[in-house]
């Protein structure tokens, strides 16, 4: 009975199929695929699993089944279980790059810096450009409040506006009236 269980549960090798040590070994199923005889003898890796589960979950939710069935509890249990899947399997995913990211850090440790450095660089690039486009927008409002506190000295040379302000403009801006002969 334990030897038809082999392989049953996602991410899972036969036992004795890979040695100690390498992806896809007891207790760490390989992340990427060796190549199709993988697929023909159904040894599934992580990625396989992930993408298998993934479809699933797309699946549960846009199948005739579900959409036409009138039972929501069983379509909510049914879609809950297909995501609990793939959030397991993503977790599997994640563990296998956290184990060789570990591995990687002991082994050349020089290489994490290298690429801490790097991710440092990158993101103190990105926050100069920020600076540089929020500079830019400080700049354009300055500039708009400038504007509008020339255009309001302007109107200060004027008498205050009162009920004949307008008349008061209008006639300001006639010629003179030429004088009558006596």
């Amino acid at each position: 009975m334990a030897s038809s269980m082999g392989g049953m549960f996602p991410g899972q090798q036969p036992p004795g199929t890979h040695p100690v040590g390498v992806p896809g070994g007891p207790g760490q199923p390989g992340l990427l695929p060796g190549g199709s005889a993988n697929r023909a003898h159904g040894n599934n890796t992580l990625v396989d699993d992930l993408e298998a589960s993934f479809e699933a979950c797309f699946a549960s939710l846009v199948s005739q089944d579900y959409v036409n069935g009138t039972d929501q509890e069983e379509i909510r249990t049914g879609v809950d279980q297909c995501i609990q899947k793939f959030l397991d399997v993503a977790r599997q995913t994640e563990c296998f790059f956290l184990q060789k990211r570990l591995q990687l850090s002991v082994q050349k440790p020089e290489q994490v810096v290298k690429e801490d450095v790097s991710e440092l660089r990158n993101e103190l690039q990105r926050k100069e450009l920020l600076v540089q486009k929020h500079q830019s927008k400080l700049h354009h409002w300055q500039q708009v409040l400038e504007d509008v506190s020339v255009q309001h000295r302007k109107p200060t040379d004027l008498p205050p506006p009162g009920p004949l302000a307008f008349l008061e403009q209008a006639s300001a801006s006639l010629p003179p009236a030429p004088l009558k002969p006596n």
